[in-house]
């Protein structure tokens, strides 16, 4: 069997290089292209020719093919055909691919990118690309991420990385073809539809212009052609806490006239859509809107952003706020806020606050705001701090007060140094129309307060001496404060209290003042000595008084006893002497003699009762000595006659002394009893006689009178109206 096959190989031996020449031919024939591979075609020979201006071939034109060959077996005659191979083209995710074609049709004039064809299949059918008529240079259509089997001699593709955006940036887009911009205008016209610009071909499609572009591009990831836009990342605008906005625009329509910010439009975002805000016709210029503590997306080429602070109201304040916006109040609008204020303390009740207007007019706005957090534009509003609490304003030698003491010229030319406090409070209410009126509150107390205090005490202190002053602080500090309440109440503003804290006088003055102090307190002094020594002169009177009542009493004693003795003896002489009448002539010598003796000793006790009685008048004057005697005699009489009437029908007082009265009464009430006599007797004694008939000062008794009661004349005449 062996040796058969043999011999059949020896018989078709001439027949092995034909062979062997197909099989080579096969073998250089076959072409494998595996799913990374990519292999373009040179055809050699047995075309046609390719068109002038053309660089690549379709199948049946000779050179280097437009088309690639697909994954799989393909069968190529080597002579015809010459492969060139390649991987794939991979695009990755953060990056794009940008084209540009080595053939096709010439670009038209003006324009810098080729136009937009369809069915190549994003440049992988290099004959579609030709066949549709593909423009030769750089492609607008981008390839994204991903492999693509294209003709690298064809298209040189060049890899960039992908326009990043980051959390805090914005991207701001410059197109480098387009329509031209208007004339006068920063920006390009703004199209849609273009995707964020990563549509390049529906960019220009739809006219988008050359140039600066309104629409910005917020955080993200963009493919975007980097040939047909350039962008630049920008920060974006980011407002601290306790910060506003105030947004400066660019470009958009000239200000209304008198105006000094846009008015307000909305639609645009916070200022984030540029092309929404120029739509709308937005203004050039500061804006009314602000932008509240957080972080923007806004074209920062369109609009300018300055951070301000934020109003912020402190609990024991308001804000007044003063608008620069809006319409102009007229009468009939100024009218109806002038018939909202309530101040009853205002004198002047008819008082136009010019510039307190509603909301919505220009001038102080009729709102307070309580505290709080605000954000006012500040080239629209101003706003003004008012302490709603008490207000203390102080003129004192304090390094932390206002003003120095307030130095006043009294009456009578003393210069006076006061210390003042001067409590005022606002109420809310009220402190618009005291802004209006006096701006704020320190041009209130530099302007009103403190030359109306000054004032105030200057003239009180020109009326009145600087001693009188001091003394009547209390009445000064109430009128003064009476004049500033009601200067006050015309600026809104309600006076709690004006308190004088010290009156400071010169020392010479204090001086005076001191030593007349002094003077008054020893005059005080002696005259509560006077006093003390009267009333001790009176109290050892007294005493001396109640001592003679003792002696008073005995010498009453020795008188009856005298008087008693004396009657005796009367009685026993007048026995005597009748006895001696009838014994005959030589006892009446005796009986004389014994009365000489008697005598004498009537005499020596009449003697010594009248220096008893004048010790008496001595101690306890003479009227009341003439009393107590009276009244022992009035006693006696009621002894002797029981039945007598005491009190008169009819009492008749006199200009006199009390002794005139009395004597008289006695003699009216008691006639026939012996009573004249008594009072006779006691008015011959030498002494009180003297006394009582002495000059007008020492008078008890009128002379006239004393002259009756001598003579014995009737003394129920003692008691007349004299």
């Amino acid at each position: 069997m062996e040796q058969l096959v043999v011999n059949n190989l020896l018989q078709y031996w001439h027949l092995l290089p034909i062979l062997i020449v197909v099989l080579y031919t096969l073998y250089t024939s076959i072409v494998i292209v595996g799913g990374d591979d990519v292999v373009m075609l040179e055809r050699r020979w047995f075309g046609a020719k390719i068109p002038q201006g053309r660089i690549f071939a379709l199948r049946n034109e000779v050179g280097i093919q437009a088309r690639v060959l697909t994954p799989g077996l393909h069968f190529l005659l080597p002579f015809l055909y010459k492969t060139y191979k390649t991987k794939l083209t991979e695009i990755l995710e953060n990056e794009i691919g940008v084209v540009t074609s080595a053939d096709g049709d010439t670009i038209e004039v003006g324009r810098i990118f080729a136009k937009v064809i369809t069915g190549h299949n994003s440049f992988q059918d290099g004959e579609a690309f030709l066949s549709n008529s593909g423009q030769k240079g750089p492609q607008i259509t981008l390839l994204p991420p991903g492999k693509y089997r294209i003709n690298t001699k064809m298209f040189t593709i060049s890899k960039k990385p992908a326009i990043v955006i980051g959390s805090n940036e914005v991207g701001v887009v410059i197109a480098e073809d387009g329509a031209p911009k208007p004339e006068g205008s920063l920006f390009a016209d703004p199209v849609e539809g273009h995707n964020n610009f990563q549509n390049g071909e529906q960019f220009l499609n739809n006219g988008g212009g050359k140039g600066m572009q309104l629409q910005s591009l917020p955080p993200g990831m963009y493919r975007i052609h980097p040939g047909l836009f350039s962008v630049e990342n920008r920060g974006a605008t980011i407002i601290p806490a306790g910060k506003i906005g105030v947004v400066v625009a660019k470009d958009g329509l000239e200000l209304p006239k008198d105006d000094v910010v846009a008015p307000r439009k909305d639609g645009h975002n916070s200022f984030q859509n540029g092309v929404q805000f120029l739509a709308i016709g937005g203004h050039r210029g500061p804006q009314l809107e602000v932008l509240v503590p957080a972080t923007y997306f806004i074209n920062t080429y369109l609009f300018e952003v300055e951070l301000h602070n934020e109003l912020k109201v402190e609990i024991g304040n308001v804000a007044v706020v003063t608008s620069f916006v809006g319409a102009l109040a007229d009468a009939d609008v100024r009218k109806l806020i002038q018939g909202s204020q309530v101040n009853e303390n205002v004198a002047e009740a008819k008082a136009e606050e010019t510039y307190v207007v509603p909301e919505g007019y220009r001038g102080v706005l009729n709102k307070y705001f309580t505290p709080g957090k605000y954000y006012l534009n500040p080239y629209a509003f101003s706003q003004t701090l008012v302490q709603s609490t008490n207000i203390t304003v102080d003129w004192d030698n304090q390094e932390s007060t206002k003003f120095n003491p307030l130095k006043v010229i009294s009456k009578d030319g003393f210069d006076i140094f006061l210390s003042v406090k001067v409590i005022v409070r606002v109420l809310p209410e009220q402190a618009p129309y005291m802004v209006s009126k006096s701006g704020n509150m320190e041009n209130l107390i530099h302007s009103v307060i403190n030359p109306n205090i000054d004032a105030s005490f200057r003239n009180q202190a020109s009326s009145a001496n600087a001693i009188d002053f001091l003394s009547n602080r209390d009445v000064e500090q109430k009128k003064a404060e009476g004049d500033i309440r009601s200067i006050l109440s015309k600026y809104h503003v309600e006076c709690v209290s004006v308190l004088i804290v010290q009156i400071e006088l010169p020392q010479s003055l204090l001086d005076t003042k001191t030593q007349k102090v002094i003077a008054d307190n020893q005059n005080e002094q002696y005259e509560a000595q006077t006093k003390a020594e009267l009333s001790r002169t009176n109290l050892e009177k007294q005493t001396a008084f109640a001592n003679q009542q003792q002696q008073l009493v005995t010498s009453e004693l020795s008188i009856t006893i005298a008087k008693n003795e004396k009657s005796r003896k009367i009685t026993d002489a007048e026995a005597d002497a009748e006895v001696l009448k009838q014994q005959g002539l030589g006892e009446q010598q005796r009986l004389e003699a014994i009365g000489n003796g008697e005598a004498s000793k009537i005499k020596a006790i009449g003697k010594a009762t009248a220096e008893s009685y004048q010790l008496q008048c001595d101690a306890v004057g003479q009227e009341q000595l003439f009393a107590i005697e009276i009244v022992k005699q009035f006693s006696k009489v009621l002894q002797d006659n029981p039945n007598l009437k005491l009190i008169p029908d009819v009492y008749v007082g006199g200009g006199g002394s009390s002794l005139d009265g009395l004597f008289g009464q006695m003699a009216k009430t008691f006639p026939n009893t012996g009573i004249q006599g008594v009072i006779s007797n006691l008015l011959k004694q030498p002494d009180c006689k003297a006394q009582l008939s002495g000059g007008a000062s020492s008078s008890v008794i009128g002379r006239s009178k004393l002259a009756d009661i001598e003579s014995e004349k009737d003394l129920t005449n003692f008691s007349s109206n004299e």
